[in-house]
């Protein structure tokens, strides 16, 4: 328990100083007037409290993250401890909120609309096409945990399938609707059964006072053969780093109706997650421990839904496993419904069709719909449709975060802030997706060795490139 301990006070700490290092590089200005006020719309471009914009934003981008991730993740040991902790302070939550406060400072823009606006036109119209690519996979993805537990839940007539289209109709609803009509409504609820599912499994640790593994005995588990690096950065993505926040920031963005709220919404939403994400990595360390990463009655692999509704039944009761259970329902339905919300934005954004007028929204959003819906079958008839899809969109994901970061870096080179925070986590993020590529089955599938050697090589490449880049716009600014 100590190591655990110490993680979670590092993770609070972090807020209150690495949090404000990052807010005082971007310098809010609480005179200025963000999006929310000067493009006020009734529908996207919406004032909304902070305290309910600070719960959309945590729900929006845990998703299944915070909990499968952290759970699949912690088979690596008290590894995954320090990448949820570091990862979250160094990486993640400065993702997060530069993403959200670069929104606000430029009218609310969407990710590649940023991305374009700092690394080029070219790459602006690739990140458009990946950005949407990755928000329907999400959409798709995040029907099908929660339709399953759902059906587990309910009378055999009420199968997965009854509750994947239940949830893709609430999809529709909140994807069109007013941001305040759904989402603003019943998002603070969701946000609050995932953060009492967490605070109770918290208690339980320390009530049980499980023995836990301690970091001084090793990083590494008997559970878990593929290699910690890359494996294990994304496996524990939305716990410590993630692509999609940078979609979701955005929508929050033009919510916000003064700048110095960024680093409590943003920062702190993503610090809150990494809480989440280190609380549950702990119990299932507990519960590996007890019961391996095996059904001994089945001989199947437990999965994440297995086993964090296994923990909230066994630790905190009727009544309380209810609430946690909803809470593991609503985290990724209520990241599938902004996923598909963002897409509708960012192809809007990109033809400029403006979304004030419901038959337009409608006119963006049926494409969106059908292509999801046409993933969503393949996954149902193909066995591994599912296991499919869900890999290439933990790939996509981290890619994503590597196109936020290295844009982050070049605005604070313009800028001349200091932009070192930004890229050390942009090489990072760029040697482990380039290896993770290269090493996986669904990827080049090479040895585990090669793909080390040309991660780092590419990733040398990269650092390269910035250096000329950056020398060249030196000299360019002494003319």
């Amino acid at each position: 328990m100590i190591t655990f301990t110490v993680a979670l006070l590092l993770l609070l700490i972090g807020y209150f100083t690495y949090g404000r290092v990052v807010e005082r590089i971007f310098r809010p200005d609480a005179n200025r007037k963000t999006p929310a006020v000067t493009k006020a719309d009734g529908v996207d471009f919406l004032p909304l409290p902070t305290w309910k914009i600070f719960m959309i934003q945590f729900l929006n981008i845990a998703g299944l993250g915070p909990i499968f991730g952290a759970i699949m993740g912690a088979q690596f040991g008290t590894a995954s401890y320090l990448w949820i902790v570091f990862g979250t302070i160094f990486a993640g939550a400065v993702h997060d909120f530069f993403s959200g406060a670069l929104s606000i400072r430029h009218g609310g823009e969407s990710l590649p609309e940023l991305v374009g606006r700092f690394l080029g036109a070219k790459t602006k119209n690739v990140m458009c096409v990946f950005t949407i690519i990755l928000m329907i996979l999400v959409g798709a993805v995040f029907v099908s945990g929660p339709a399953e537990l759902l059906a587990g839940m309910t009378p055999d007539y009420m199968n997965g399938i009854f509750w994947m289209i239940v949830i893709f109709l609430y999809y529709i609803l909140a994807t069109l609707l007013p941001i305040d009509k759904v989402i603003g409504r019943i998002y603070p609820l969701f946000a609050f059964a995932l953060l009492f599912m967490a605070v109770g499994i918290l208690v339980m640790l320390y009530w049980n006072h499980p023995e836990l593994p301690e970091m001084w005995n090793g990083l590494g588990t008997k559970y878990e053969a593929s290699p910690i690096f890359p494996m294990m950065f994304i496996s524990i993505a939305c716990g410590a780093i993630s692509g999609f926040h940078a979609t979701q920031s955005p929508l929050m963005a033009r919510c916000l109706v003064n700048e110095k709220y960024c680093r409590p919404v943003f920062y702190g939403a993503m610090v809150t997650e990494g809480i989440v994400a280190l609380i549950w990595a702990a119990a299932a360390t507990y519960f590996f421990h007890d019961n391996g990463i095996v059904d001994a009655e089945t001989g199947i692999p437990y999965s994440g839904a297995k086993v964090a509704t296994m923990i909230s039944k066994e630790w905190l009761g009727t009544f309380g496993s209810i609430l946690a259970i909803l809470g593991i329902v609503a985290a990724p339905i209520t990241s599938g419904d902004t996923a598909l919300r963002s897409a509708r934005l960012i192809v809007a954004d990109f033809f400029r069709i403006e979304q004030k007028t419901i038959w337009k929204r409608l006119f963006v959003s049926i494409p969106i719909f059908l292509v999801t819906m046409g993933i969503l079958f393949y996954s149902l008839n193909d066995a591994d449709g599912f296991k499919i899809i869900w890999r290439y969109f933990a790939w996509c994901n981290q890619t994503l975060a590597i196109f936020t970061l290295w844009a982050i870096t070049v605005y604070m080179v313009v800028e001349r802030k200091a932009y070192i925070v930004a890229l050390i986590p942009a090489l990072f993020m760029t040697c482990v997706c380039t290896t993770y590529i290269l090493m996986a089955p669904e990827g080049f599938a090479l040895s585990n060795w090669l793909a080390y050697i040309m991660g780092g090589v590419f990733t040398i490449l990269s650092l390269i490139l910035f250096i000329v880049w950056y020398n060249k716009r030196k000299a360019y600014e002494k003319i």
